[in-house]
């Protein structure tokens, strides 16, 4: 039975075809020109967290280090989706190729659970840094760092790897139209001739391991962390304290509460949520938070703020000096 089940036949598509947000086509202008202007901030904003973290020594601490890799998984989230969409949206060209489709599959989610990884190891970080401040750069030295990323990523290539392989080798001989705007992988798996339970059920079960895990680490994280501020005499440490978390935790309410929703409504309210509201909660999912989190760095974080807006005036002033040197 497994050997019919992962049976990968010619019978498979060349191409799918993705509708976008069914129902909303007649809104397909306006969200090219949303999507658009979030894509450009969400590129610009997390190319210059890295280029500052990067270029300014005094910033090569521990919680820059995890957030330039977050900004350069959030780049690498949204770019696997927008550009697609963008084509749809705009020109009307939705068709993406078998492989394409599957390894757009495969960067969206692969890059879905390294975010997760990356929340904790800044909740982690955040905890070294209130409750044990003397420890701080004993603990997280660039190998261990080094380590927690790479830990991240192998998980998140273990888990998408076998949920990419099982549903690519699934029978897909009837229709080729998917309900989305990028290939989420349920919306392809309910195109299979055969039964995608099995993918369904093993993606639904590893996500929620991950996801599940992840957030109780987090929150055992900041239990501490609460306990350590809330020990404190001074009322001015305290509040520095709790404003040093203050970006961790918008970014992760960003992240967890629209994902959250975006999995669990495509579960279990099918019949009760609008495809168009399934569709666009995901889609939500994967632009928000790529073109948000540098904002909220880039404002609550006073030394990248202070380097960015240092970077920005002296672009601006190499450009005037040397058109005042052209004239």
């Amino acid at each position: 039975m497994l050997a019919t089940f992962y049976n990968h036949t010619m019978e498979s598509p060349a191409t799918f075809f993705l509708i976008g947000i069914p129902g909303l086509q007649s809104s397909y202008l306006w969200l090219a020109i949303s999507l658009s202007s979030m894509y450009s901030i969400a590129l610009l904003g997390n190319t210059l967290i890295i280029t500052v973290i990067c270029m300014d020594p005094t910033l090569q601490e521990p919680m820059c280090f995890f957030l330039c890799v977050l900004a350069a998984v959030d780049i690498v989230m949204a770019s696997s989706v927008v550009p697609k969409m963008l084509s749809i949206f705009s020109s009307g060209d939705s068709s993406i190729s078998f492989n394409a489709c599957f390894t757009q599959m495969y960067f969206v989610h692969a890059a879905t659970a390294v975010e997760t990884g990356l929340l904790l190891a800044m909740a982690f970080d955040r905890y070294v840094a209130i409750c044990k401040p003397l420890h701080y750069m004993r603990i997280l030295t660039p190998n261990v760092m080094l380590g927690i990323s790479v830990t991240i990523t192998t998980r998140a290539v273990m888990f998408m790897t076998p949920l990419s392989w099982m549903l690519s080798h699934l029978p897909f001989c009837g229709s080729n139209v998917v309900p989305h705007s990028y290939c989420e992988h349920m919306a392809v798996a309910k195109l299979a001739c055969a039964d995608p339970m099995p993918t369904s059920l093993y993606s639904l079960i590893f996500s929620s391991i991950i996801v599940g895990s992840d957030v109780a680490f987090i929150s055992a994280s900041y239990t501490l962390i609460l306990r350590a501020v809330f020990g404190l005499s001074s009322k001015h440490a305290q509040r520095k304290a709790l404003s040093t978390c203050g970006s961790h935790v918008a970014v992760m309410a960003l992240y967890y509460l629209p994902g959250m929703a975006s999995i669990y409504v495509a579960w279990l309210g099918q019949d009760k949520v609008p495809l168009h509201t399934q569709v666009l909660l995901a889609d939500l999912y994967l632009i928000i938070p790529p073109t948000l989190n540098p904002v909220i760095y880039g404002i609550r974080t006073k030394q990248i703020r202070a380097r960015i807006w240092s970077l920005l005036m002296h672009h601006v002033w190499e450009h005037s000096h040397s058109g005042n040197d052209l004239v």
